[in-house]
């Protein structure tokens, strides 16, 4: 059954979505375009696309990816699958987490899941930017972009209006 699949795939990506959903977009891609054919390369991209443009947070695109492939029944599996499984396991290690507090290797795994999730994340903005298939102006003002914010204390905001704006002008 499709749900049970929904379910079970979605399980087990939440137990490395360090970084969040967006993290996990190369391998939900894999799973759901590429290992089962749900979805299509297009449409995987417009429900990811779907999922930032809505408000919330970035889990959505799991709720829409299961809504497309199996309606109520898929978005309600692959939510709870992202997010039970983890949250629950979470809940029951915490308290053992807490008593390593200082420890070495505590503090080693802290340090170490910052660049992982830093690393998955790029990997999906990569796995989109690819889908979108960018010209080379696109890609010259993500270069512009990733400078300007690096160098300026500006709100991100006003990277999105500048791009929303050239995007209108028709210049990427």
């Amino acid at each position: 059954m499709i749900v049970v699949e929904l379910f079970l795939e979605f399980a087990l990506l939440s137990f490395v979505a360090f970084g969040g959903a967006t993290a996990l977009l190369p391998e939900m891609h894999r799973v759901v375009v590429e290992n089962h054919h749900w979805l299509d390369e297009t449409t995987f991209t417009h429900l990811y696309a779907i999922a930032q443009a809505a408000p919330g947070p970035n889990v959505l695109v799991v709720t829409l990816i299961g809504w497309k492939v199996a309606g109520l029944a898929g978005a309600l599996a692959a939510t709870l699958a992202m997010c039970l499984p983890m949250s629950v396991l979470i809940y029951l290690l915490i308290d053992r987490w807490e008593g390593f507090a200082g420890a070495r290797w505590q503090q080693a795994i802290s340090l170490g899941v910052a660049p992982l999730a830093v690393g998955l994340i790029f990997s999906g903005a990569t796995l989109i930017a690819q889908s979108a298939e960018l010209g080379w102006a696109a890609w010259l003002l993500v270069a512009a972009t990733v400078f300007a914010n690096l160098r300026s204390k500006l709100h991100p905001l006003w990277f999105i209006g500048v791009g929303a704006a050239l995007g209108l002008l028709g210049w990427v």
